[in-house]
């Protein structure tokens, strides 16, 4: 099954944000997952209003000025999928239009097989609540250097690719953060211009998730 297009994923939704008080409604999205939705830079800093979550929440509200829209993060650092998978109810409790699952960097950690399963039961969990979902590859770190080992580079591209065949699978919204990001450097752009950390995107670097988000609220 194909992932699901951009543009008709949210169509309903983008509708909803259109519509003028009084006859509008809030509508939720949520960014859960770990360090980098959370707005960690060079850690501990976080820079909250430089993160992909806020990046996206104002370019939503220049585009729906009359839209009541609430970005809400769940993101811990330092969390894998399974952990987040095991306060997704609680996360769904926020009841969201739509939910984002960014977890690859930290699943390096648990394997392809327990990322899989964890991601599976987070993705099923918000497909039974009526949520959408948009999956998010992960964002590089010094692994994808052109000069790092090919055996480093080729984990996080394993899990990239899981994440990709799972929004497939599920027909659901996918962000490939790490596309673009190889779309950067191949236009001659370095790496270390997009990052903050050896793990983290800067304020650019997150501007480019935030562009990739945005594409799935277009109206024309």
């Amino acid at each position: 099954m194909p992932t699901a297009e951009a543009r008709a994923y949210l169509a309903d939704l983008v509708k909803a944000l259109c519509v003028h008080w009084p006859q509008n409604r809030a509508v939720n999205l949520i960014c859960h997952g770990h360090s980098v939705p959370a707005g960690y830079f060079a850690t501990p800093r976080v820079d909250t209003f430089n993160a992909y979550p806020h990046l996206l929440h104002v370019a939503l509200k220049e585009r729906f000025p009359f839209a009541v829209i609430n970005v809400i993060v769940t993101a811990i650092g330092g969390e894998h999928s399974e952990s987040g998978a095991a306060r997704f109810a609680q996360v769904l409790g926020h009841r969201p239009d739509v939910v984002t699952i960014d977890y690859g960097l930290n699943d390096r950690g648990l394997g392809l097989e327990r990322s899989r399963a964890a991601w599976c039961q987070m993705i099923e969990q918000a497909l039974a609540a009526q949520t959408r979902v948009i999956l998010l590859t992960p964002t590089p770190d010094s692994t994808q250097r052109p000069d790092a080992p090919a055996a480093d580079q080729a984990v996080l591209r394993a899990h990239a690719q899981q994440i990709r065949d799972l929004a497939a699978h599920y027909d659901v919204g996918l962000v490939d953060s790490l596309a673009a990001f190889q779309r950067y450097t191949a236009a001659g752009g370095h790496l270390g211009d997009l990052m903050s950390w050896t793990n983290h995107p800067n304020a650019q670097g997150h501007a480019l998730v935030a562009k990739e988000l945005l594409r799935y609220f277009s109206y024309t």
